[in-house]
């Protein structure tokens, strides 16, 4: 998957399937993937259906199980998923925004990221210019709108590129700068949203400023504000540095938020070389309550994609 165009839906967005009966008979709450056209009953879930960590799938995982935006969180809630992402739901109009936000209440489902602010070309934070401060406040303000519309806590932003004229040490001092006035708009907004910052790595997405987990973990440090951390995204980690558990734990104070993806590829656990149900169980075991993105693609197609990729999150989740 394309970070820069997936993102490009949100940040852009932000600046701008019919229910399906599965060939096979509807397996069990316990057994694994829920058709919809099985029709549960939401009240009365199955905590045995249930991940142990709230791992969150976003709009198109599961569109050939259900068409319509709504019928997806449903599936999604039918199949023990707690929680969703939407990197573009900042891009929506209010009032699809307050129907998805109702239809995630009744499904049991709580609303993870969205792009509040993401960056590719331009040293937004690091160059201390005021045309980009201002940009970067505005996409804030916006962003507190969103999150009381849709009853979301994080949001993703993407601090832009390196400014390749200044000194690094100029540079944090304009980054630490402009996000301490971005959690002061936060609180004058009287909003409790949580910016988490996204280390991305240096193949997909060359020349960003943010990179590194101990970089990401040194600026919410000076922040020191509880509106700013990080979201660990362990596909980017995994390319940029490795040692994933170590940073994690490293890390640890700062994380409010993790997204996942395998290596290679950007698929599904089970597709590439890192151990998600060592990971899953490491961060569980640290007792951590928030979200798991699921920010990656499908390695097969159609419904059995969909169903092969809730299988490994089934597995990934034994622990």
């Amino acid at each position: 998957m394309d970070r820069r165009s997936f993102l490009v839906s949100g940040a852009a967005a932000v600046a701008a399937g019919s229910l399906g009966q599965d060939p096979k008979p509807a397996p069990k709450p316990t057994d694994g993937p829920q058709d919809p056209a099985s029709k549960p009953d939401p009240k009365k879930k199955a905590d045995s259906n249930q991940f142990q960590l709230r791992y969150a799938p976003h709009f198109g995982m599961f569109s050939n199980h259900a068409k319509s935006l709504e019928d997806q969180l449903q599936f999604a809630a039918d199949n023990g998923f707690r929680a969703w992402e939407d990197n573009g739901m900042a891009g929506k109009d209010e009032a699809t925004q307050r129907k998805l936000a109702a239809r995630m209440e009744k499904c049991g489902i709580q609303m993870g990221v969205f792009v509040a602010h993401g960056e590719f070309g331009r040293p937004t934070f690091a160059s201390g210019r005021k045309d980009h401060q201002d940009r970067v406040l505005a996409d804030i303000d916006k962003a507190c709108t969103v999150a009381g519309r849709v009853n979301a806590q994080w949001c993703t932003v993407v601090p832009g590129s390196l400014d390749t004229r200044k000194d690094a040490g100029y540079q944090f001092a304009n980054t630490v700068d402009l996000l301490k006035r971005c959690c002061d708009k936060i609180e004058k907004n009287k909003s409790e949203l949580i910016m988490v910052l996204e280390p991305l790595n240096f193949l997909n997405h060359p020349g960003l400023y943010l990179t590194k987990m101990a970089q990401g973990f040194a600026l919410c440090k000076a922040v020191d504000s509880p509106h700013c951390k990080i979201l660990d995204d362990l596909y980017h980690q995994q390319i940029t540095e490795g040692n994933l558990i170590h940073n994690v734990d490293k890390s640890w104070s700062e994380i409010a938020y993790f997204q996942v993806g395998d290596n290679p590829g950007r698929k599904e656990p089970y597709t590439g070389e890192i151990n998600y149900k060592n990971v899953f169980s490491h961060i569980h075991r640290k007792g951590f309550k928030g979200i798991v993105g699921m920010e990656h693609g499908k390695s097969q197609g159609g419904k059995d994609g969909e169903l092969k990729l809730i299988k490994a999150y089934r597995d990934a989740d034994s622990f």
